[in-house]
């Protein structure tokens, strides 16, 4: 699925893969030796809500994007591998956005920024 994040430096376009069942979410990007780097999962919540994500099981640092139901980013974290630390949402958010670790610093990615994709 496309997925664009509208930032002060110009569009950049994502493929994203959806994490909707309650399996999928909970494997999301475990045991993966990399990430391309346009290319994530998004994690969708119906309604919003306050969510934690950690780095169990997953290889390859990951960009957690936390998106408000407006498509407003609120919070990035980049998390480190095997990491059993909860990486808490701070607020209840409508998706969390994986990305390759450091991919929104690269693009100039920030909070504040807005991230549209097909609901």
């Amino acid at each position: 699925m496309p997925l664009t994040i509208h930032s002060a430096n110009g569009s950049h376009r994502f493929t994203v893969e959806i994490a909707q069942t309650p399996g999928q979410q909970e494997t999301g990007m475990m045991f993966r030796r990399s990430v391309p780097k346009n290319h994530g999962m998004i994690f969708p919540y119906e309604p919003s809500q306050e969510v934690a994500f950690w780095m169990k099981n997953t290889l390859v640092p990951l960009d957690m994007l936390f998106i408000r139901s407006d498509g407003t980013i609120v919070r990035i974290v980049t998390a480190k591998p095997l990491s059993l630390d909860p990486v808490p949402s701070g607020e209840p958010i409508a998706a969390v956005l994986e990305l390759r670790g450091g991919r929104s610093a690269e693009l100039g990615i920030s909070e504040g920024d807005r991230a549209d994709w097909k609901r």
